[in-house]
């Protein structure tokens, strides 16, 4: 049984997903708990590592990642309900 071995996919992760993720710095690994998106660990340490050499404070740096995400969900948030949202689901028939 070789097909998931063979496939192009499988040989393209040379990494360990989940043990890039237990290295992520703790609050880093903390603030992904809880994130709202699916974060990769390269996204997050990209975002984490710039934020850190701009600041250099780990708070501002989970700020810049909170910030990141709203950003994130309200582009998504267009794409998938429309540029009026959330504005036009206030003034529905439900409320």
């Amino acid at each position: 049984m070789t097909c998931n071995l063979a496939s192009p996919r499988a040989r393209w992760r040379k990494t360990n997903p989940m043990a890039a993720h237990d290295r992520l710095p703790p609050d880093l690994r903390a603030w992904a708990a809880g994130a709202a998106l699916p974060w990769s660990t390269t996204s997050l340490l990209r975002i984490w590592q710039r934020a850190l050499r701009d600041t250099g404070c780990p708070k501002q740096a989970i700020a810049r990642l909170t910030q990141a995400e709203a950003k994130t969900l309200l582009r998504d948030a267009a794409v998938v309900w429309g540029p009026a949202y959330p504005a036009d689901d206030l003034t529905g028939p439900h409320l």
